[in-house]
């Protein structure tokens, strides 16, 4: 019935309960009184400021002095009521049932414990005082065993509140932290976008910028060579059509990948297959595309980072591997989601897979992923590159 321990609605309820308890007691109590020519105008008065006292009640503080003050002054005006009353039992001790609870609602258990044994003796002083001894100690029996379960009672219901209360205040900081790594996640993701474009501008400054820097310089120098050499000339001109061509297809390629999507409903098995068939169309080089039945949900962070893989490799094959096939595979194996990505080409050294393919960045983004990307090859026998990544790490990455 404490403020401090219940939302108002339910201080309300019980306080009601309280007065409803007090409402029955005074009928009946006062009622006998006056048919026996009892004093039933002192009952009535000290019944009216017993209930004056309880409109206090939700302004009182759980275990303060004022509250204690409250439970003393009630006790005593319940003590001075029971003797008034003519009958063996006396219907004024039910008032402690209330005062029980409340004690037990709003202090700790051992305060309360104690407020209800005092009740309890205060109860049967006042027995024993009007039907001696030990009819009173035999009539007390009933009262100290229902302000006993009244107060437990209550203590029951202090502690399920006190449950419920930290339950919502460790719901609203699991909810809050929740909030926070949506939006850490969200930022790391709009993040890896902005990395990426960063990467295709830097990539298509070098190799497109490079290759119509040396065309320009060739047309130049076949302009001059035109009057005095014109099969020199002509040899430059096809050098600088071959270089166009070669930049053209990079400019596809690059331009397919701006176009990929990849916020964070981007469809996998879709973009693989568009990538394939681009590369298919500006290289002539045939791709074999694997994909799964059924595509495992993956968070945009692990798509994106299988779609640059494979863009990667192909990209790579087309510069380096000379070869005539591609095979692009991504299956679910072992609890791991595995792209994988061979050509039948050239190869290429060991010591070549740092500086001559360039996928450190790659690398360092599979194992913040929680995977691994290997590139294994050799001389004659064609270029291989696995990226791994954990399937229970992209669950438990995707956002609800």
């Amino acid at each position: 019935m404490a403020s401090c321990n219940y939302p108002r609605r339910e201080t309300l309820l019980l306080l009601l309960v309280a007065y409803l308890t007090w409402g029955g007691v005074a009928l009946l109590g006062l009622s006998l009184l006056r048919q026996v020519g009892g004093p039933w105008k002192l009952a009535a008065g000290l019944m009216l400021l017993f209930g004056l006292l309880m409109a206090l009640v939700p302004r009182l503080q759980s275990d303060s002095w004022r509250l204690h003050l409250y439970l003393a002054l009630q006790a005593t005006l319940v003590t001075a009521l029971i003797p008034l009353h003519a009958a063996p039992l006396s219907t004024f001790a039910i008032l402690n049932f209330v005062l029980s609870a409340q004690a037990m609602l709003m202090l700790p258990l051992g305060r309360g414990l104690s407020w209800i044994g005092l009740l309890t003796l205060l109860t049967g002083g006042a027995f024993v005082y009007r039907l001696g001894w030990p009819g009173g100690l035999l009539t007390l029996l009933p009262y100290a065993g229902g302000y006993l379960f009244f107060g437990t009672f209550a203590h029951v219901l202090a502690r399920a509140e006190a449950a419920r209360r930290r339950s919502q205040a460790l719901l609203a900081e699991l909810q809050e932290a929740h909030r926070q790594l949506q939006a850490y996640a969200t930022q790391v993701e709009a993040l890896a976008v902005a990395q990426e474009r960063n990467r295709l501008a830097r990539e298509m400054h070098d190799t497109l910028g490079h290759r119509l820097t040396v065309a320009a310089v060739q047309l130049e120098g076949a302009q001059r060579l035109i009057p005095t050499d014109p099969e020199r000339a002509s040899r430059m001109v096809e050098t600088v059509r071959r270089q166009v061509r070669e930049a053209l297809a990079e400019l596809r390629q690059t331009v397919a990948a701006l176009q990929a999507p990849l916020e964070a409903d981007l469809a996998l098995d879709r973009a693989l297959t568009r990538l394939a068939t681009g590369f298919e169309e500006a290289t002539d080089i045939a791709v074999h595309l694997t994909l799964p039945n059924e595509m495992p949900a993956l968070p945009a962070a692990h798509r994106l980072a299988l779609y640059r893989a494979a863009q990667e490799a192909l990209t790579n094959v087309q510069r380096h591997a000379q070869a005539s096939n591609v095979w692009l595979q991504l299956a679910r194996r072992d609890g791991e989601i595995e792209l994988l990505v061979g050509d039948d080409g050239i190869g290429f050294p060991a010591n070549a897979e740092e500086n001559g393919f360039g996928l450190r960045g790659l690398r360092e983004r599979a194992v913040q992923l929680g995977g691994a990307l290997r590139l294994e090859s050799r001389p004659g026998g064609g270029a291989q590159l696995r990226l791994h990544l954990p399937l229970a790490f992209s669950e438990e990455s995707e956002p609800p």
